[in-house]
Order: C-alpha cells, then sequence, then structure tokens
C-alpha cells in the first residue's frame, strides 16, 4: 500500500502530469480516496514553492546552453505566455484567475504553469501558494469526480 501512495505522491509532481495523472492512478488501483487525494495534493504542492523562487532564475540562465536551451527557452515562453494571458483576462481578479488556472484540469494548466505565471509577473508569494494551493485542491476534487465516473463506467459495464 505504501508503495502505491509513493507512487500517487511521486506523479503528481511530475510537470505536466501532476495531479490530472496521479488522481485516476489513486482510483483505478482501489486506494482510499481521501488519504490519495491528500497525497497527491501535497506531492503536487511541494515543487511549488522552489518552482516560484528559483525557476525563472535557473531557466534564464540555461535557455542560452547548448543542450538544454531549446527546452528552457519553451519554458520561460511558456511561462511569460501563460502570465500575460492570465493577467490580461483576468485584470483585478489575478488570484482567482490564478486559483482557476490551476484548477480546472486542461491541458497546459496546473501548479507548475500556474506558479511560473506567478513568478513571471511578480505576484506575491504567499498570496500565490496559497491560491495555488485552493487550485490544485479544486483540481484534485475535479479530477476524483471524473475518475469516478470513469472508473464507475468501466466496473458496471463488466457486470
Amino acid at each position: 500500500m505504501f508503495r502505491k501512495y509513493l507512487i500517487v505522491f511521486l506523479i503528481s509532481m511530475v510537470p505536466l502530469i501532476e495531479l490530472r495523472g496521479a488522481v485516476p492512478y489513486a482510483v483505478g488501483f482501489g486506494l482510499p480516496l481521501l488519504p490519495s487525494l491528500l497525497v497527491a495534493v501535497l506531492g503536487n504542492m511541494l515543487p511549488v514553492p522552489f518552482i516560484f523562487l528559483f525557476a525563472r532564475r535557473v531557466l534564464e540562465w540555461g535557455r542560452n546552453k547548448k543542450y538544454i536551451g531549446g527546452f528552457f527557452r519553451w519554458c520561460l515562453e511558456k511561462g511569460e505566455k501563460g502570465g500575460r494571458k492570465l493577467e490580461a483576462k483576468a485584470g483585478r481578479g489575478l488570484y482567482i484567475a490564478l486559483l482557476l488556472f490551476v484548477g480546472i484540469p486542461l491541458p497546459g494548466t496546473g501548479a507548475w504553469t500556474g506558479t511560473l505565471a506567478a513568478s513571471f509577473l511578480n505576484m506575491d508569494f504567499k498570496k500565490s501558494v496559497l491560491y495555488v494551493l485552493l487550485g490544485v485542491i479544486l483540481a484534485g476534487i475535479i479530477m476524483l469526480t471524473a475518475s469516478l465516473g470513469v472508473f464507475g463506467a468501466i466496473s458496471l459495464a463488466g457486470r
């Protein structure tokens, strides 16, 4: 059981997959829902402060390096684009927009991209982390609901 929770934790830390992959894994393998969701949220949130404080600096340092430059430039462009898009749509409701950007599980959204965008927009660290956490919880609830529906339908079809 510990091994499966560890896998949930690790999956939720992976960029682009995050909690959106960890929750269906947990549901698909019949892990208890609330502990699985908690483990996925913790795993998804662990990198957030580091992303906010250091990712932009590391990406800017590596953008002109021979082997990693292309990927680092892609990440910088994605962060800048996400930040501009978020700011343009949100106006004064920037933190609510951050919550929704992180919380609605669509491709290219999530804690990693949202935190990077918040960093590019020079948003307040503590408020950003709080709203990213709320977004991660929202995404977890949405993914849990969707996963239960999909796996529930599969189990009914097998009867």
